[in-house]
């Protein structure tokens, strides 16, 4: 396990000494806990932020407020454009996400992706709290790599972390958490799109329960081509 966190401590530090600035973007899930912690806890010069969909579950919001609380570094709170929803609400209606993956994902660009956007704004790389084990859209990326989708190097420090070793680490550090991972919400998102899970269903079932496997993204996470930078590939050699 120390292995693991040292790999990922390690990919931070890479990231902020090969791209200088760099943006953690958090959705408050157990991962970005982990990454949070490990950010404040080893004073690495990288930006928080999360994105607020106007949609959120209040368990989240109570958690923001634990985050700052608790550690030094801001968290810095990213919201749409209110002219934006208004057309998308107008067109599709409040709750239209759920009529097709069409309206679902124009929701998801309104109130994520753009937002999303802004935030990386002049930033040369970003970090995420993806692991291989969430979904089969994640299955082929790689600690490291360019992504062509927002034109900067993205790095998933715990790509290679089991769902055991995020709470172990949450456990042993104490780490602040979403209340709802404790009522069977593996998956957090926006409160109408997240729903909890049963024993044995998959963990990212509870997201946009109502759409095909293959199709829950919401713009985000593009799939990313391996990168040739030869530090990361030296770090992968290590896990």
């Amino acid at each position: 396990m120390q292995q693991k966190i040292d790999l990922a401590t390690d990919l931070l530090r890479q990231a902020v000494r090969e791209f200088s600035s760099v943006s953690f973007a958090t959705s408050l899930g157990a991962e970005d806990m982990v990454l949070t912690d490990l950010i404040d806890r080893h004073r690495i010069d990288i930006e928080i932020f999360t994105l607020d969909t106007g949609r959120l579950p209040e368990e989240t919001y109570s958690l923001m407020q634990q985050i700052s609380e608790r550690y030094s570094t801001p968290l810095k709170i990213y919201f749409p454009d209110n002219l934006a929803v208004e057309s998308y609400v107008e067109r599709y209606g409040i709750n239209g996400f759920y009529d097709s993956i069409e309206s679902r994902k124009a929701c998801c660009l309104v109130r994520k992706v753009e937002p999303l956007r802004r935030a990386l704004k002049g930033k040369r790389a970003w970090v995420t709290g993806l692991r291989r084990a969430q979904a089969v859209t994640r299955s082929n990326m790689e600690l490291s790599a360019f992504d062509a989708e927002f034109g900067l190097q993205k790095y998933n420090p715990l790509l290679d972390w089991s769902h055991k070793d995020v709470w172990s680490y949450i456990r042993n550090h104490d780490v602040p958490y979403n209340r709802l991972h404790d009522e069977f919400y593996p998956s957090l998102g926006c409160a109408p799109c997240t729903r909890s899970v049963t024993a044995g269903e998959d963990i990212r079932s509870g997201r946009w329960w109502w759409e095909d496997a293959s199709s829950k993204e919401c713009g985000l996470h593009a799939a990313m081509r391996p990168s040739k930078t030869q530090n990361a590939h030296s770090l992968t050699e290590k896990s």
